[in-house]
């Protein structure tokens, strides 16, 4: 650990780890993190039933509703939730035999304020690379570093219980990234911040991960932030994986998504959509949006033709990461 304190900070002032050396390309990089059939009770609640995943290197977004088992997963990969099975392997380290070596690694960023009263940012920062095991004189430096780093360098010496809560996000972010981290995990990292603070912690994250290759699992409700900053995603649901893949290669199997424009009698053209079982949500400035089954038009071609309507406009629509998410979570038996 300590050999890659001095790589910090770099010749043109950038912080970040050492970028890898390209010397094993041939094979493809094993996963960050691996998770095998990994199932997790409290009582009688299941958290996570048999998930079985592999987070690839980079920047992975950990999506899902409220009690999907975001939180209990991330507690699990720290190795501070033991699994009543299945196995969880990070950086090539079982978890369950090697927690204290894994979270030498790992950096963590957690939803609530985590600081202890009356110590200024350097303080409260250097506080825990020590815990981390960095020696005194080189902890200290390190807070210096991280601070300037995400923004809080001439609020080094406040005391952090005056920190607005953009402030205390960035001071979350500097307490993970002080012992020089290979993995980093963030739950929900721009929660409560305005606009602007949140467009540079985006910033600081896609940094971290495409300039730094630092590997990231970012946790959030937010899917524009995952759209913003990640390579890939996961999908959790009522403790399920129900979906996995990188962020532009989302598809809605067996569905096509139209925008269209006609000119003839709409609503007529609406209601024999929908009674041919096609999803229409109505026209919008003369713009219909539709969702075909096996992705196949020629129904709506068919319809137009039988009611004298002319199609002037059809176009597929690529669905965004937040038609992918409502759909996977939503269709899910409840």
């Amino acid at each position: 650990m300590s050999d890659r304190i001095g790589s910090a900070s770099t010749a043109d002032g950038r912080f970040g780890p050492p970028v890898a050396d390209g010397s094993a390309e041939s094979q493809p990089p094993a996963p960050v993190v691996t998770l095998r059939d990994v199932s997790v009770r409290y009582g009688s609640h299941v958290a996570l039933s048999h998930v079985t995943v592999a987070f690839p290197r980079g920047a992975t977004g950990l999506l899902g509703p409220n009690g999907a088992g975001k939180s209990t997963l991330i507690l699990a990969i720290l190795g501070l939730v033991a699994p009543d099975a299945g196995r969880i392997e990070v950086l090539g380290l079982d978890v369950a035999r090697a927690p204290v070596e894994v979270r030498a690694r790992v950096g963590y960023a957690p939803e609530a304020d985590a600081r202890l009263p009356e110590l200024n940012a350097v303080s409260s920062v250097a506080y825990c690379g020590e815990l981390a095991g960095l020696p005194r004189d080189d902890a200290i430096q390190r807070a210096h570093e991280v601070l300037s780093y995400v923004g809080l360098g001439e609020g080094r010496y406040r005391n952090v219980e005056t920190f607005s809560t953009g402030m205390k996000q960035r001071l979350k972010l500097a307490q993970a990234l002080v012992h020089d981290p290979q993995l980093l995990l963030l739950d929900e990292p721009t929660n409560g911040m305005d606009p602007r603070g949140r467009d540079q912690m985006l910033e600081l994250i896609r940094h971290l991960a495409h300039s730094q290759s630092l590997n990231i699992i970012l946790s959030s409700h937010l899917l524009k932030d995952v759209e913003e900053t990640c390579d890939s995603v996961v999908v959790l649901d009522q403790g399920h994986v129900v979906g996995a893949g990188p962020v532009g290669g989302w598809h809605l199997e067996g569905d096509g998504l139209y925008d269209v424009r006609i000119k003839g009698d709409e609503a007529a053209f609406v209601d024999a959509l929908r009674a041919a079982g096609v999803q229409c949500d109505g026209a919008e400035a003369g713009l219909m949006h539709i969702v075909v089954r096996d992705g196949n038009p020629r129904p709506v071609f068919a319809i137009a033709s039988r009611l004298g309507v002319q199609i002037r406009h059809l176009r597929p629509q690529l669905p965004t990461l937040e038609d992918f998410f409502a759909r996977l979570t939503d269709h899910r038996p409840r």
